[in-house]
């Protein structure tokens, strides 16, 4: 996990991830509660690899686990799996199916 204060969330994620929001004004740490679940929702099983491994090299698992286990965010189920998977986790859903 990198430390590096001063690293633009713009240069790490696309900026439609955050469409509502001025992504010039997130900070890395500060704001890891919105941009977690932000570079996940998007994601697809075919990108999770790429997506996950970027959040890994800022976020510590198991912030990445209880972020997205507490979100309001809409993270599809198949990505909860993903994520419990790699990390050895209980399985977690965001909806009951």
């Amino acid at each position: 996990m990198k430390t590096t204060k001063n690293i633009s969330v713009k240069t790490l994620f696309p900026k439609h991830l955050f469409w509502d929001m001025d992504i010039n004004m997130l900070q890395l740490k500060e704001d890891k509660d919105i941009i977690i679940p932000r570079a996940l929702f998007f994601t697809s099983e075919k990108e999770f690899e790429k997506d996950i491994t970027t959040l890994e090299l800022y976020f510590s698992k198991s912030e990445i686990l209880n972020i997205l286990k507490t979100t309001k965010e809409t993270i599809s189920n198949d990505i909860c799996k993903l994520v419990a998977s790699r990390y050895s986790s209980r399985p977690f859903l965001r909806f009951n199916v």
